[in-house]
Parts: C-alpha cells; structure tokens; sequence
C-alpha cells in the first residue's frame, strides 16, 4: 500500500478509535452505589416459632433495621459498586436482627442468633447472599461468630443484569440455604432450604469523567463562626427514636390502616425518626437540650397522635426524652401535655469525644406519663425503642449519619406483601429510559455501526485508487494494438 494511502488509512482509524474510546470506556466504568435498601424475611416460619408458643421468644433490631410489612426486615445504607457492562453489582446493607428464645432458668437462651450486615454480589447469572453471623448451637450451646458468610443462593431467573440506568432494582428473588448458612443457622434447617425471597433497590451514581486538574491558586480559609457563645453551648444535634416498633406495625397495619407523617425538618430513617437542630448546653456529663421536628400518626379508631417539641435532658447518668403531646387518650377524650416526658433511658458515663457527645441505642422505658400520651396502650415500664441522640460542642463535629433508604417508598408507605413463592422471580434492572447514562448503552453501538460504514467507504476508496491507474494502463495498451 503507498504511503499516502496507509497514511489515511490511520488518520480514519485513530479518529473512529477516538470517538469510540471514550464511550467505550464510560460505559464500562463500574459505578457506585450509595443509598438504598433490601427487604427480607429471613423465613417466615423461623419467626413464626421464635414468637410463638414453642420458644416463647422474641427479636430485636440493630444498626438502623427496620420492620415492613407484617413479616419483612428492612436493611438500609445500602454501598457497593455496579458495572453495567458486565451486569456485576456488589452491595452492603446495614443493621441487623437479633432472635432469642427457649429461656433457661438462669435467664440465658437456648436460641440466641444474630444475622446482620446482609451483602449481595451478583456475577453473571449466579447471585448471592452473604451475613454476619453469631449463633448459639442447637443441643450445644456453643456460640459461634462469623463475618460475611455466604449465606443463601439467589436464583436470578435470566434477569439481564446490563444496563446504565440510575437504579438497580431486584424484586422477589427466590433464596436458597448453602451448607455454610445451614451450618451458621444453628442447625435448625438443612442446606437447600427455601428461605424467604430477596427484594432490594440500591441508587447508582452517574459515571464520573475525568477532568483537568489546575493547581489553584491558595486563598486563606476563615474559621467557621461559632453558633454557641457560650462554654458548654450546643452547636449542633440530633435524636433518633423510632417510638416503638409494634407500634409503628399496628399504625401502618390491617386494624388501624393508617399512616405517619413528618414534618418541621423532621426525618424518616427507617426505624426512627431524627429530630434535628438540637440547641442547649452540655457540662461535665449533663445534658439539656431541645431539638426541631414533629411526628404525626393517624389512623382508624380513632387514631390521631402527635409528637414534637421533643427534648432530652441528662443527670447522673439518667436520662429522660420529652415531647408536647396531642392526641387522644384511651377513652377517646382529648390528651394535651407540653414538655411531657416519655421514656427514661441509661447514659452512664457521658462524655464528648473529639467534640461529639453521643448516646447509642440505650434501652429505653415508658413512664407513667407517656402511658396516657398513647392512649393506655402499654403500661408503665414497657420497652420501647432505644434512643440515640448525639450533639456537637463544635462545628466540626460530625453528627452520625441517619440510616439511607435511597429513592425508594419509605417505611411510612405499607409494601406489598411478598410470598414465599413468588410466581414471578425477580424484575429487571430498572431504570433504562432516564436520559443521560441511560441512553448511554446505545451510543457506542451506533458508533460501531458508523466506523463500519467509515471502513467500509474508505476501503472503497482505496480500492478504486489502486485499480483506476491499472485500468488506464489496460485501456491504452488496448488502443494500441
């Protein structure tokens, strides 16, 4: 080939490699996965005979778990990574549920099994679920402790996993126990058990571009100003409290059919609802302050509940949330109380760290007081949920970050029940059509099909360059003779 020719045969070919390079290379860039939350019921005849009469148990919930629907766990905070050119995805859940049962004399369990931090990587057509597992042996009772054991098998179903939407969404996947989860499952069921199906939606993040880096030029920083002027002020606060989690099931369930509605910067974390904003003071172990928010429950018989104003102190290791109540008593009559104090709880030894004091998950009780703000539903001294409350004495102090559910409905909104057995498997990744990464998958295919009609023309191109001087030659050699 002359020089010219192979010439422009690079120069075609280095410009179609560079048009297709780039998208080429961002639709194979793995994607993070921030925000999100899986739904599982573990297996319902499990919890069944946990609370039921045989072993008398009960569970409890971890780590921002929470409770939907009237037999699902729901994991938040979902983090990971998803390629949509190979269909890998790879997520982490947070939280964790914790069963007991069969009480021993002495006050121990015989059944004491805790599962949390649930991970789900999928790779190709195969998926799996993995666990924190601590659990008592059955007949045994020893106690055994393992991290992110592989714990059930997910049947995909021939879902195509490729795409380049902004969310991966997987509905009803039938699990299966592997010998290790039989193992880690305290013997109570055999490898190859049907678990309870695997739903979960996990937010992707837009594919990053690289961008050119400049040294800038230094500009002096200013300190933050102070919100607090005064020694032991507040900058900064949250509680966290999810009420009680049987009573959120009873608001959202079959006999009261209601719902919950925030507001005031209020938050829904899943399991709790934060209060946001604290202001007050904080001094060698003690702690008064009020927080923004407001929580509302409404319902059939007569349900209507609201909590706001809602205030913690703490003295001598004790500590008491406060909230103004407007509701109705067991009777029906009106209830209306400010500053009423709810639950007491334990905050032995409350110190700050690097500018952040917090209380985390400490078990709280209801009072006298708080029995009549729910209508005489529970008694004094009954077990509510735990209260974690945290404030900043700086500005640079971070406050913990609450449980992220992503995109998807709230715990505030009832799902739809899940079988056992789903006639359906599982759902696509979802989210295809949205503009941007989602229109991405066919870029580089009308791209190929462009670079072929490129090749295509040139090859041509440089076919007839080379055969006109022949068929010259041929036709005066002709004429010739």
């Amino acid at each position: 080939m002359p020089a010219r020719q192979r010439a422009l045969v690079t120069v075609l070919l280095t410009a179609i490699l560079g048009a297709l390079l780039p998208a080429a290379l961002a639709h194979a860039e793995s994607r993070t996965v921030q925000g999100g939350r899986l739904d599982w019921g573990i297996k319902s005849s499990f919890q069944s005979y946990v609370t039921g009469p045989i072993a008398n148990g009960s569970y409890s919930l971890t780590g921002g778990a929470a409770t939907v629907g009237s037999s699902q766990f729901r994991f938040p905070s979902a983090t990971g990574s998803y390629d949509g050119s190979t269909g890998a995805f790879r997520s982490s859940f947070a939280g964790g549920v914790h069963f007991i049962g069969h009480r021993k004399t002495d006050g121990s369990y015989e059944l004491d099994l805790t599962l949390s931090r649930p991970t789900v990587r999928v790779s190709g057509s195969t998926g799996t679920l993995y666990l924190d597992v601590t659990s008592k042996a059955k007949g045994t009772g020893t106690v055994t402790t393992s991290s992110q054991v592989p714990f059930a098998s997910l049947s995909l179903g021939g879902i195509d996993m490729l795409g380049g939407g902004n969310a991966v969404v997987l509905n009803n996947l039938p699990a299966t126990l592997t010998a290790q989860g039989a193992k880690s499952f305290a013997g109570y069921y055999t490898a190859g058990t049907a678990l309870d199906p695997v739903s979960l939606s996990a937010d992707v993040k837009p594919a990053t571009t690289a961008k050119k880096t400049s040294t800038p030029t230094p500009t002096p920083t200013k300190s933050a100003a102070k919100k607090g002027t005064s020694p032991g002020a507040i900058a900064d606060g949250a509680v966290d409290w999810g009420v009680r989690r049987t009573f959120r099931e009873y608001v959202t369930g079959d006999i009261a059919k209601g719902k919950w509605t925030l507001s005031s910067g209020a938050q829904d974390g899943g399991a709790l609802f934060r209060f946001p904003g604290g202001e007050g003071t904080y001094r060698s172990g003690e702690l008064t302050a009020s927080f923004k928010g407001a929580v509302r429950f409404t319902g059939a018989e007569g349900l209507d509940l609201r909590l706001s104003g809602v205030r913690a102190t703490v003295q001598d290791g004790k500590g008491a949330l406060y909230a103004d109540v407007t509701g109705t008593d067991g009777t029906g009559a009106d209830f209306t109380g400010r500053k009423v104090p709810l639950v007491t709880f334990t905050a032995k030894g409350l110190k700050a760290t690097k500018g952040l004091v917090k209380v985390t998950e400490a078990p709280a009780q209801l009072t006298a007081q708080g029995v009549k703000a729910f209508g005489g539903m529970y008694p004094a001294g009954t077990a509510m949920d735990p209260v974690s409350l945290a404030v900043a004495l700086t500005d640079d102090a971070k406050l913990p970050a609450l449980p992220d559910l992503g995109t998807t409905p709230t715990a505030s909104e009832t799902p739809e029940e899940q079988t056992a057995h789903p006639s359906v498997s599982a759902e696509p990744v979802a989210d295809n059509s949205t503009g941007g990464s989602g229109s991405s998958a066919a870029l580089p295919i009308g791209l190929a099909a462009g670079a072929l009609a490129l090749v295509a023309a040139v090859s041509v191109l440089l076919v007839r360059r080379r055969r006109t001087p022949a068929e010259a030659s041929g036709s005066g050699d002709s004429e010739d003779h």
